[in-house]
């Protein structure tokens, strides 16, 4: 029997092999086998725009001019978040943003600074 890894995303143990890939049969996830395993300790790999990772206590920048749902304010590009928290969900980054105050953002709309 073949020592395959289960699935990241699900956890299935029935995921095989597809050239360079893994592939999971039950959600369709497919990942690199040279993948390395670069999750922090509550299990989130959470990257910023370019492809770095982050982690909790990082300082970011904006990449975009952010609306904020529900009001008139707009986050600047370029605008620096200190100290982020990481959570799961779609959107992954908890922060508190001088004048504006606490609000979530995608990790894809800032980069690490």
């Amino acid at each position: 029997m073949s020592n395959l890894p289960d699935c990241p995303a699900c956890g299935s143990s029935y995921a095989y092999e597809d050239g360079l890939m893994y592939v999971c049969p039950e959600c369709a996830h497919e990942w690199s086998k040279d993948a390395t395993a670069d999750t922090s300790e509550d299990g989130l790999s959470i990257r910023d725009a370019n492809g770095n990772p982050l982690q909790d206590g990082d300082t970011v920048t904006v990449i975009k001019d952010l609306k904020v749902k529900g009001s008139s304010l707009v986050v600047k590009v370029g605008t620096r978040v200190k100290n982020i928290r990481l959570v799961g969900g779609d959107h992954d980054i908890d922060c508190k943003i001088d004048g504006i105050g606490p609000m979530k953002l995608k990790s894809e709309f800032v980069k690490k600074a």
